[in-house]
């Protein structure tokens, strides 16, 4: 199925394209992204190793590389540059622990990114998840005010009518294994500001689990309402709120009848927050599954900079357009 979504996100992503770095240079699939982008005028990769085996195996798999870049990160010059250029600023290393970790190309790619070298880090097709999070924020960092990684998705719903038309996003589906209250507000007003920032929407976050208002009690609904009691405590200016379920979170005529209070956000959710990642992983693969539709990510957020971990399974046609949101995040 075609995406309207992506297609309006490359055609802003070619008005200001950026350079993605690519620790897994050996993959079929990053080479093939890479050659996309670059024919398509999204990106511009720089593809961390050797450039003879990594033309090699392109070469292998009939992919053009015209255009790419290149950085060795076992090159003594490229490490005599790096290292000094790193510790001035960041002197959690020694000199000794760096020369040592920049052979790792994840660790030296996000370093790569962290100086300005490169716009975006991309990775996940042989790295872990945990991997990519840790190298991150190791070398390049959280955002200010930012203290949790989390991740976000954009779901592109056919047939189904929300405030964004059948847009909307979800978090967190891939990194908070069970987020605490304050972890939730995180993850809650990082969504809003990602999603307000990528697509200018008016962020309107639902916290979400079996309960509505109170409907249930357990230790679930507890952390969510407190959830949503701390994100309105430091956040005022968006519109955060919850316990949720999700149709009462969605469906207007469904949020009359639950919901006995004024709220911004019932009814008119276009940010899903759900309680813990196996709401969201279980959640995110029944729209899939059963409801036809695309769901856009996952992508990381909270870092100083933008980074997405691919899903290992990924179709290339997905890594291609989450590397186009990548790319529009690190325009705006």
């Amino acid at each position: 199925m075609s995406s309207e979504f992506i297609a309006q996100l490359t055609a802003r992503a070619v008005q200001n394209p950026k350079t993605i770095i690519f620790p897994e240079s050996g993959s079929e699939k990053v080479l093939q992204a890479s050659e996309r982008l670059l024919k398509a005028g999204i990106a511009r990769p720089i593809l961390v190793g050797k450039r003879d085996a990594i033309e090699a195996r392109a070469a292998e798999l009939q992919v053009s590389t015209k255009g790419f870049d290149y950085v060795d990160n076992e090159d003594e010059a490229v490490l005599a540059y790096l290292i000094p250029a790193f510790l001035a600023v960041n002197q959690d290393f020694s000199e000794k622990a760096l020369n040592r970790k920049f052979r790792n190309p994840l660790n030296f790619a996000a370093a790569w990114v962290k100086l300005g070298r490169a716009d975006c880090l991309a990775a996940g097709i042989d790295c872990s998840t945990g991997d990519v999070v840790l190298a991150s924020q190791l070398f390049i960092g959280l955002q200010d005010g930012i203290s949790t990684v989390s991740s976000f998705g954009v779901v592109e719903a056919p047939g189904f009518e929300t405030s964004e038309g059948n847009l909307f996003a979800i978090a967190d589906c891939a990194v908070c294994q069970n987020p605490t209250a304050s972890e939730l507000s995180d993850i809650a007003c990082t969504t809003a500001d990602t999603m307000k920032s990528l697509l200018g929407w008016e962020p309107r976050a639902a916290l979400v689990c079996f309960s509505t208002d109170g409907s249930g009690q357990h230790e679930i609904t507890d952390k969510v309402k407190e959830g949503v009691r701390i994100a309105n405590e430091r956040r005022p200016d968006l519109a955060i709120d919850g316990e949720f379920q999700i149709d009462t979170a969605l469906k207007p005529a469904v949020a009359a009848k639950k919901v006995r209070r004024p709220s911004r956000v019932a009814g008119r959710a276009n940010i899903i927050v759900f309680p813990d990642l196996n709401a969201g992983n279980i959640g995110v693969k029944l729209i899939q599954m059963f409801g036809g539709a695309l769901a856009h990510g996952p992508l990381l957020q909270g870092f100083a900079r933008p980074v997405t971990d691919f899903s290992r399974s990924a179709p290339i046609d997905e890594i291609v357009g989450n590397l186009t949101i990548l790319v529009v995040r690190a325009g705006e």
